[in-house]
This record gives structure tokens, sequence and C-alpha cells, in this order.
């Protein structure tokens, strides 16, 4: 039995949900912490997917809008899967992604390099980097010899 003191797991769950978007498989993992054997969190977790306040979709569609000016799709879906998000919106997630990723990876690249590489050396570090932040090698190639013609015109 709780004392008046300790917060029942509803209270705790909507504090979390009031900061910021969790996926259901999150929250369910932040709550364990406090569940005693009488609690049943997907019960919980049910109820407030009916009510509208837990929905993995708004949690993808927010993580998507956040992260995609600065990442790409690969690292998007690892951070998703991560967070046990569906497979299917996952899918969905970066095919939203793809539509502008090409313009996201010359705008990172852009911020943090501002001129093309004037070596392999250089060339491969440019490349470690946009991998590093989720790119494929196919759109890095595209990135990299469009700002190598850039400065040979």
């Amino acid at each position: 039995m709780k004392t008046p003191l300790e917060k029942s797991l509803r209270q705790r769950a909507l504090e979390y949900l009031g900061k910021r978007e969790y996926s259901s498989a999150e929250l369910g993992q932040k709550l364990k912490a406090y569940a005693d054997e009488n609690d049943d969190i997907p019960a919980l977790l049910e109820d407030f997917k009916a009510k509208g306040w837990l929905s993995d979709t708004r949690f993808t569609e927010q993580i998507v809008n956040v992260r995609q000016s600065k990442f790409g799709s690969a690292k998007i879906a690892h951070e998703l899967r991560g967070k046990g998000v569906a497979d299917h919106l996952i899918a969905d997630a970066i095919e939203q992604v793809k539509d502008n990723e090409l313009t996201n990876a010359t705008e990172v690249w852009r911020k943090k390099f501002k001129t093309g590489p004037n070596s392999r050396e250089e060339w491969a570090k440019q490349a470690r980097f946009l991998q590093g932040r989720g790119f494929g090698f196919d759109l890095i190639k595209k990135v990299l010899n469009a700002a190598e013609t850039e400065e040979n015109d």
C-alpha cells in the first residue's frame, strides 16, 4: 500500500507525458522502477492510448521532426527501434525522412566543413562524419562530389 506522500503510477506516468512524448515501450520501462506487484502497467498504457494521451505515432512524428535536420535515416531508424517503436511506424518515418535527406545531409556537411575535400584523407574524414550522422554511402558520395564540383567551378 502506498503512503499518502508516494505518487501513484498513474500520476507518475502523467508527469512524464507532461514533459515530452514517450513511446509506450519507453514509458512502460520508466514505470517499472516504481511498480508494485499489484500494478498493471500494460493496462495503464492501454488506458492512456485509448484516451489519446500516449501515441507511438505522435512520438515517432516528433522524433522525426526534431532529428531529421541533424541526422540521416539510418540513425533515426536506430533510435526509434531502441525506443520500442513498431516496424511499420519506423518504415513510414524513414520514407518521410528520405524525401529531404539530400538537402539535410548537405546542410549538416556545410555547417561542419564549409569547403569540399581536397585530398583522399579529407574526403574520408568528411565521409566518416556524415556516416556517423546516419547518412547512407550513396548520399555521402552525392554530397561530397557536389562539394568538389562547386570547388572546381
